[in-house]
């Protein structure tokens, strides 16, 4: 079986006390190469998620029988898009555990493999009211997401209204949550209201999820630019322009020089034959060499 390299640093003691106690039930040696195959899928799973995935393969080809590690490649295959390997791992560690947890996760697989209508079957679900506040936060968000799918915008406007998006408090899941309703009242043409919902999320935003403050600079006309690729367009333009310069230089000098030193083309001359003799030059000529052998006799 191939194996991925992973650094040194990562000892495999990095994973979550309950992760550690499931790997248990492997042999020793066992369980720390699977623990070190799921520490390299966390770390990677937001900045290289195709990384993740090839940890994640490994450690489900080592160890498939731990819900853990089901629930591993489950998000490693969802954070690429392969939405059914993903709602079959989910589904999984969900029998191994009974754990309603991944049931939004799970929806919004279906709405990924263009199944919005099953997404919000399951929305209305009794697996929801087993759900955290996070969990059920999560599964308002997976519901209002089918129903824009369906082209239902006014309904997932409503979707969204709840005492959740209504609390002052300020909680993991409020920046999505206000962020979604603000692009909900956006596509219902309400853009006001939205510009006032988007500044919410970006009061709440505290770690950077949303591009909430991108929105609402949208919304009030202003646009950012790269300073990166306005330089380099900035340089384009000003190589263009010399260059342009160059060639009209050039150009100018060619017609102000004087004749004498353009260089002349050479003509094709056509070559003069010489003539053919007259007939009577010719008989001129043989009557005196006959003269002259008469003399030699």
């Amino acid at each position: 079986m191939k194996r991925l390299p992973i650094p040194d640093d990562v000892t495999g003691e990095e994973i979550d006390k309950d992760v550690k106690q499931e790997l248990m039930s492997l042999p020793k040696g066992l369980a720390e190469e699977v623990a070190r195959n799921l520490v390299m899928v966390a770390r990677l799973l937001d900045e290289d998620a195709e990384q993740a995935y090839g940890y994640s393969r490994v450690a489900l080809r080592l160890a498939s029988r731990v819900a853990a590690v089901r629930e591993a490649a489950g998000f490693a295959s969802y954070a690429n898009s392969k939405y059914a390997e993903a709602l079959a791992e989910f589904r999984a560690a969900r029998r191994m555990t009974g754990s309603v947890e991944l049931w939004p996760v799970m929806a919004d697989c279906e709405r990924g493999m263009g199944r919005p209508e099953r997404a919000l079957a399951m929305a209305g679900e009794p697996e929801v009211q087993k759900l955290d506040k996070a969990g059920q936060v999560e599964m308002r968000l997976v519901a209002a997401g089918a129903r824009k799918d369906m082209g239902q915008a006014e309904a997932a406007v409503v979707t969204l209204q709840s005492p959740e998006l209504a609390s002052n408090s300020v909680q993991p899941w409020t920046a999505r949550l206000r962020y979604a309703y603000a692009d909900a009242l956006i596509a219902v043409g309400r853009e006001n209201e939205a510009r006032e919902w988007f500044a919410k999320a970006l009061e709440a935003d505290q770690g950077g999820m949303t591009d909430a403050s991108d929105r609402l600079a949208e919304l009030d006309g202003v646009a950012f630019t790269d300073a990166l690729v306005e330089d380099a367009e900035d340089d384009e333009v000003k190589e263009t322009a010399e260059a342009a310069e160059t060639v009209e230089t050039t150009e100018e000098a060619a017609e102000a020089a004087p004749e004498a030193v353009k260089p002349e083309v050479p003509q094709f001359v056509e070559p003069v034959m010489p003539e053919a003799p007259a007939a009577e030059d010719v008989k001129d000529v043989k009557d005196a060499e006959a003269d002259k052998d008469a003399d030699k006799s």
